[in-house]
């Protein structure tokens, strides 16, 4: 018997597939048999990505999400080329500010908590932050979802899936440093429910969920974990380690996002999954 997780025949894009969490999703899609566009604002990297790891078949597409117009020409060019899409991530984020008043409040700067966070940062850093991690998801799937249709028309009695990237700073009361970051993912959270709720009420045939990681592997390692990735300290501003002891591995997460975008999947909509190893147990 099939285990619904065959993803042959669809066709898949990641924001922010070069590197990363992007990275790791658009491996586990090719694994089982999705074609894979990776996109970015930079062009060097997604074809060097597309390049070492030439056993996947990625395809390099540029597209900066918060540029409408950089966003359409992806649209256009998909849609020339596949005429569908079948799943959607919305994994591409920034970080913004981090506050070092939480972690160092021994330097004349960081006095007082106002006075830090008033001062040293600004309105742009914010709006940049919510901009990237949550405004545009919402133009991007709104742009991609004549598309995602289509994706959900060629297979019969199925929907396309949409793949909302949180984190589990967005449920957790703890800044972990970066209020806006926090609120982003909040906001992201609550977006993936709105949207759900939109098109399965106006009969879309496009489901949207959402994965909020703890921590896992990028580009550079992980700076809170240790050489054979284990976690034994708090992450900074945290009140406790997370209770697996480790990061996560490529294959839960990885195994997460082809479940939400496949057959398996097809009775799971509007939900927030936290893959965290209890992080948010301990931090709540």
């Amino acid at each position: 018997m099939s285990n619904g997780l065959d993803l042959t025949g669809r066709i898949a894009l990641v924001t922010g597939g070069g590197t990363g969490i992007g990275l790791i999703l658009a491996r586990s899609f090719a694994k089982n048999g999705a074609k894979v566009y990776i996109t970015g604002r930079r062009l060097e990297v997604l074809e060097k990505t597309a390049a070492e790891e030439s056993s996947y078949g990625f395809v390099p597409l540029q597209m900066d999400i918060t540029d409408k117009e950089s966003v359409q020409k992806a649209i256009t060019m998909i849609g020339e080329k596949d005429r569908k899409l079948d799943i959607l991530v919305n994994n591409a984020g920034i970080s913004g500010p981090t506050f070092p008043f939480i972690v160092d409040r021994s330097s004349p700067e960081h006095k007082t908590m106002g006075e830090s966070l008033f001062t040293q940062f600004s309105f742009d850093q914010w709006t940049d932050v919510l901009k990237t991690n949550t405004i545009a998801p919402f133009f991007v799937t709104m742009g991609f979802l004549s598309l995602l249709q289509r994706g959900a028309e060629s297979r019969e009695g199925e929907t396309s899936s949409v793949i909302n990237i949180s984190s589990g700073a967005g449920t957790t009361n703890l800044s972990l440093t970066s209020f806006a970051y926090g609120v982003s993912k909040a906001g992201i959270n609550h977006l993936t429910s709105m949207m759900a709720t939109e098109f399965a009420l106006s009969k879309i045939p496009v489901r949207v969920n959402c994965i909020a990681p703890g921590l896992f592997p990028s580009q550079m390692g992980n700076p809170f974990a240790d050489a054979d990735n284990r976690v034994s300290q708090p992450m900074p501003g945290g009140l406790l380690p997370v209770p697996a002891g480790r990061i996560g591995k490529e294959s839960e997460i990885g195994t997460a996002a082809v479940f939400l975008a496949s057959s398996a999947g097809e009775y799971t909509n509007g939900i927030v999954m936290l893959i965290d190893g209890g992080h948010n147990l301990v931090n709540p």
